[in-house]
């Protein structure tokens, strides 16, 4: 058995960390913030023309045509940059929603765009607090009616499907029956917006795929991006620890400072490691999707709330700085510990459908 990427996703993943290196380092998401910039744009556009957008969208659709592994390669360099492009919601949630779930006719209108970066989407699924998938907003002949909030990326986004009592629909956010409110974010390079719609028009997405087998799918390319981030912790704080002098020794040869840094890299390999199984059952056995993907992801938010936290702790004060980088990525994994679902959630859906359990043997 083989447990590593092949040679060809070791390859994608080096071009895009080479590309964020160059077009996406800190001081760039310093002057983003500074600008009031919801995005990277110019970043968004050249990851469209280098194809990382459409990794996994069909090839008669204007995409790659390759896997979920394929994708959680380049989830894994996007969160390790902390990049502030729409990924997430655009490709992970929409691309993948409009392709399992949509007409050819949605499929064949929308996958290009979104392939190429020309259209970015969203995907409204929460009303607040409450359940992960709720269903208050509703569709019928007059339209959709309903309040959907927090929907990521809201703002920039030209469509959005959206989880009503009916189903899925979608439905373009250009129009006078769509109201946008820009919400307070803790995270800085990722807006929210509330979305309000009142007989918006809108398309039923006909195919069978629940909300409940998206956000699956979606857990497992969060866990890549949480365990990309979260290895960017552990090597920032290692390389502070090894720089900086405490009475007259570096501070990483004190042994309180390497058991922190050992335990998050034990963290961040179970990470990697519950990761690559959850991508490989999304195409190989989805039947084991749902525990798959919930351990994934727990397990994920756990290495990066603990790299997040012990590289603060390692920086010590100067950590707390603007001038410092740590609270890109502790900024990012309180908004991404909530994301598809927080800890609660998973954890409900990990027991659920464990081996022997009624809702796996179902």
């Amino acid at each position: 058995m083989n447990f590593d990427l092949s040679d060809e996703q070791k390859m994608l993943a080096e071009q895009a960390r080479g590309l964020l290196a160059e077009r996406s380092p800190f001081d760039h998401l310093r002057k983003l913030i500074d600008a009031c910039a919801e995005w990277d744009q110019a970043l968004w556009h050249e990851l469209g023309e280098m194809g990382f957008l459409g990794v996994t969208i069909a090839e008669s659709h204007g995409g790659l045509g390759l896997g979920e592994l394929d994708l959680g390669v380049i989830a894994q360099e996007l969160g390790r940059a902390n990049a502030a492009v729409p990924f997430f919601s655009s490709i992970v949630l929409c691309a993948d929603a409009i392709q399992l779930a949509g007409s050819e006719a949605q499929k064949a209108k929308w996958l290009p765009l979104l392939a190429s970066g020309e259209v970015v989407g969203t995907f409204a699924y929460a009303e607040g607090p409450g359940p992960a998938l709720a269903t208050g907003t509703t569709f019928s002949s007059a339209g959709v009616n309903g309040t959907k909030t927090p929907v990521a990326d809201a703002g920039i986004a030209s469509i959005a499907v959206v989880l009503t009592a009916s189903g899925l629909v979608l439905i373009e956010l250009d129009q006078p029956g769509v109201t946008r409110t820009k919400l307070e974010s803790f995270d800085q390079l990722r807006a929210h917006y509330s979305l309000s719609f009142t007989n918006a028009a809108a398309e039923m997405l006909p195919g069978k795929t629940s909300a409940a087998t998206l956000l699956d799918r979606a857990a497992v390319q969060a866990a890549f991006e949480a365990t990309g981030a979260a290895e960017a912790c552990l090597h920032m704080a290692r390389d502070y620890a090894l720089s900086r002098q405490i009475f007259g020794r570096p501070l990483a040869s004190y042994q309180a400072i390497k058991h922190k840094l050992a335990d998050l890299a034990m963290l961040v390999e179970l990470s990697r490691s519950n990761a690559y199984f959850a991508g490989w059952a999304v195409e190989q056995s989805p039947d084991q999707l749902p525990a798959a993907a919930a351990a994934a992801r727990l397990s994920a938010i756990a290495a990066f709330e603990t790299g997040a936290r012990e590289n603060l702790q390692v920086h010590g004060g100067i950590g707390y700085t603007f001038e410092a980088n740590c609270h890109f990525f502790y900024r990012r994994e309180r908004v991404l510990s909530v994301h598809v679902g927080n800890r609660e959630y998973w954890a409900d859906r990990l027991i659920a459908h464990l081996p022997g359990t009624q809702a796996e043997a179902a």
